[in-house]
């Protein structure tokens, strides 16, 4: 017997080797993964079920969350569920890319699937993040077209998923769920500053709110007369040669050139498709000919002008039936009230790019976490880094 064992050992390990499997690891139905972990099938660890509900059923500021064919979880008065269960939309826009995780009461549409029921040794978080990181590529598998129109039972039921340990399911359950935490925290603090900014706007751009120091007499003028606009200059691509200038489209910079058009700062915003974006350029700069650009600041500053322009919002000026398009002349005509004095305006641009300086700060560290986040799933679902 002991012979046989150390036999089939050796077997297991010359097949390892060959395909190119590291120490400790085996190859099966979803790829390489740790030997003591096992593979299971959706339905036998799971009871898989739709639910009874139709959209119009939602109701607004409802007691229980509602699971419909959409990321957005609506609202309800009534529950047909209550406990742990992972759900997915089974046809429309989303299909195979809506996932969403609950542990209470809930009620769910007629065509959204609810996984839920797990075995004992299955950790239903742990579920929900192999199964939403694995089931589009699965559904895309085993469809020929481009795109999933509706999700079969047995799309679900026969999925093979990676099961560790369920004290490892836990483990890596409890390491991606504070990482999220950690992402959630970022996204509401970056919707606070956002908030923050744009009432900072509202208030230091009218007036309402001055800066200690000034007190002079706003001016009202019109934006012709502040910063006219003229319309940006052709640059094909065939034309187009890396280099340090940037060339800003209606929606910001998205290339580079070795040539410029304009000396910098400057403020470009939309002519035409994209409206009301606006992009502050410090340098010198090419703006391209779907784009308008500030021809003089007189004696205003650049930065001022950009947050002011920002604030102002060009949607206001479109005109057209077909794709919009920003009437200049309405825009040159709009009248806003502005400080004299180009100390006090450098002041507010100063205060509000110390907030956007927060708020691209925030918007680096979400970034990371998120990349994070991708790291640790890609890693721990797989088995290559472990807590054990």
């Amino acid at each position: 017997m002991v012979m046989a064992e150390a036999a089939a050992a050796l077997v297991t390990d010359v097949h390892a080797q060959e395909q190119g499997l590291s120490e400790g690891y085996k190859q099966t139905e979803v790829g390489p993964i740790p030997d003591e972990w096992q593979v299971g099938y959706i339905e036998d660890i799971a009871i898989i079920a739709t639910g009874g509900r139709n959209t119009q059923d939602r109701v607004d500021d409802g007691h229980y969350p509602f699971f419909v064919r959409s990321q957005k979880v609506e609202r309800i008065n009534t529950y047909s569920f209550d406990g742990e269960a992972v759900l997915t939309a089974g046809d429309g826009v989303g299909t195979g890319k809506i996932f969403h995780y609950i542990k209470g009461k809930c009620d769910i549409h007629q065509r959204v699937y609810r996984i839920s029921d797990f075995a004992e040794g299955i950790n239903g978080y742990y579920f929900f993040l192999y199964f939403s990181a694995n089931f589009y590529g699965r559904i895309m598998q085993m469809t020929a077209k481009s795109s999933v129109d509706s999700v079969r039972r047995e799309m679900i039921a026969r999925m093979p998923i990676a099961l560790p340990p369920k004290s490892e399911q836990e483990a890596i359950a409890s390491a991606v769920f504070d990482t999220e935490q950690l992402i959630e925290s970022f996204e509401s603090l970056i919707a606070k500053k956002r908030a923050t900014a744009q009432g900072a706007m509202q208030d230091l751009l009218t007036g309402k709110r001055r800066l200690p120091g000034f007190n002079e007499e706003w001016s009202e003028q019109p934006l012709g007369v502040i910063a006219p606009l003229q319309r940006g200059f052709d640059l094909p691509n065939s034309r187009l040669r890396e280099g340090p200038y940037p060339v800003v489209y209606s929606n910001g910079i998205i290339n580079h050139h070795d040539e410029f058009q304009v000396k910098g700062p400057g403020v470009v915003t939309g002519r035409s498709g994209t409206l009301g974006a606006v992009t502050y350029v410090k340098d010198n700069y090419w703006p391209h000919n779907t784009t308008l650009w500030v021809t003089s600041f007189g004696q205003n500053d650049p930065r001022f002008i950009g947050f002011l322009y920002s604030w102002i919002g060009f949607e206001r000026f479109a005109s057209g039936s077909g794709v919009p398009t920003l009437n200049r002349n309405d825009a040159h005509a709009f009248k806003v009230r502005i400080p004299p004095s180009s100390d006090e305006q450098k002041a507010i641009a100063g205060l509000l790019q110390d907030i956007d300086a927060d708020i691209s700060e925030l918007e680096k560290r979400l970034a990371k976490a998120r990349q994070i986040k991708q790291g640790m799933m890609q890693e721990l679902l797989t088995g290559k880094v472990r807590f054990v």
